[in-house]
């Protein structure tokens, strides 16, 4: 009575993880969110906007001021030129983006792409949807792209490929050469790109958020999505936008429609007004992130853990067996938040085949005294195994 795709889903690992870290008080290094509470001058407008703003249903594509102010947005810090009135729709955040668009562009049997380790909503939309989901594994350090893989993943029946970057869990902002790759299979087999791209401002050490549209024979083939809640560090906002060519975007607003139809109006309002002045918010919000980065780092090197690079996203991953311990991420997750109060997320549990076992991630989205009892409460953990 229960359809297939969900009937046999487990629990997310992100829930599991949270929920041993409130019944043991563990400190919680593992579920992806800031605790800070985001621009103050952006949460007030939120609130003024309820007392005397418009409160009823906003049109079902957003309030245009939020579509004008998001293309705005991305003219000014990626170079796109972007039509806010046919090429522009605001969701309910970034997943019910990808749901959208993985329901008006896939139709049964179609292949879609993707790139192990996944966000673990990709692969049940797309079933769910009829695609067929065709993996490409990734691995550490490095977690390049390779041709080998790419040539062996694509078929003339591909129809979409679903690209996250930067990449959660890796921390990984790939390098021109790797966007240049896909292109090039994206337009040999006529495939969509549908381009989680939701950590676009979250990115370090000087480097700069390319999107995949912008590469050459992609603007028009290419589904760019959005999320004010990690641009603001505000998660539970859920505003999310869906940014591609006119034909793409009717086929997704339809879809959208259907879905939850439209977003909270105070939250579409206040975003639209912080896109447009909160570029100290944009400068030092990056800043503050790679600091906080950096002493979450040190303080692992300082305790024998080997680190990983992270230049994006709030994570940062650990190798446990170039760190000397032999077991394999789940097993010293478990034992971390329940035998050293510390919580962490297996990256093994991103892979629906073929795993990585030996990396876990952290967060570093947090205070410095929560790092530094995250760093000793590991170091613990470590002396486990």
């Amino acid at each position: 009575m229960v359809n297939s795709v969900y009937a046999g889903l487990p629990t997310t690992i992100f829930e599991v993880m949270s929920g041993l870290a409130r019944e043991t008080g563990a400190i919680n290094l593992g579920q992806g969110f800031p605790d800070t509470p985001g621009p103050e001058a952006l949460r007030r407008k939120a609130a003024e906007l309820v007392i005397d703003g418009w409160n009823q249903y906003p049109p079902m594509r957003g309030l245009p001021e939020l579509r004008q102010a998001a293309a705005a947005h991305y003219r000014r810090f990626q170079g796109l030129d972007l039509d806010w009135e046919t090429e522009v729709t605001v969701t309910s955040g970034a997943t019910e983006a990808l749901a959208a668009s993985f329901l008006a562009l896939i139709e049964p049997g179609d292949e879609v792409v993707l790139f192990q380790p996944l966000y673990d909503a990709y692969a049940p939309l797309i079933r769910r949807a009829g695609g067929v989901a065709r993996l490409v594994r990734l691995t550490p350090p490095d977690w390049r792209i390779g041709r080998e893989a790419l040539a062996a993943a694509f078929t003339p029946r591909t129809r979409l490929v679903v690209f996250n970057n930067p990449l959660n869990p890796a921390g990984v902002v790939f390098p021109h050469e790797d966007l240049a790759l896909l292109t090039e299979f994206c337009v040999a087999h006529d495939a969509i790109a549908i381009c989680d791209e939701v950590w676009e401002q979250v990115v370090f050490d000087g480097r700069r958020h390319v999107p995949l549209m912008a590469l050459p024979g992609m603007r028009e083939r290419t589904v760019k999505i959005g999320s004010a809640g990690k641009m603001f560090a505000l998660t539970g906002w859920k505003v999310g936008f869906v940014c591609a060519a006119p034909e793409l975007t009717a086929a997704i607003a339809k879809a959208h429609q259907f879905l939850t139809f439209t977003t909270a109006p105070n939250l579409q309002a206040a975003v639209a007004w912080g896109l447009g002045n909160c570029d100290d918010w944009f400068a030092s919000m990056p800043q503050d992130l790679q600091r906080s980065r950096d002493r979450l780092a040190a303080g692992l090197r300082a305790e024998g853990f080997a680190v990983l690079d992270s230049g994006g996203t709030y994570f940062l991953n650990i190798d446990l067996a170039a760190s000397g311990i032999g077991a394999d991420d789940r097993t010293f997750c478990l034992r971390a938040v329940k035998e050293a109060g510390v919580a962490a997320i297996p990256v093994s549990t991103f892979y629906e085949s073929d795993p990585v076992t030996s990396v876990v991630r952290l967060c570093f989205a947090k205070v410095d005294s929560t790092l530094d009892a995250g760093v000793e409460r590991l170091a613990r953990a470590r002396a486990l195994f």
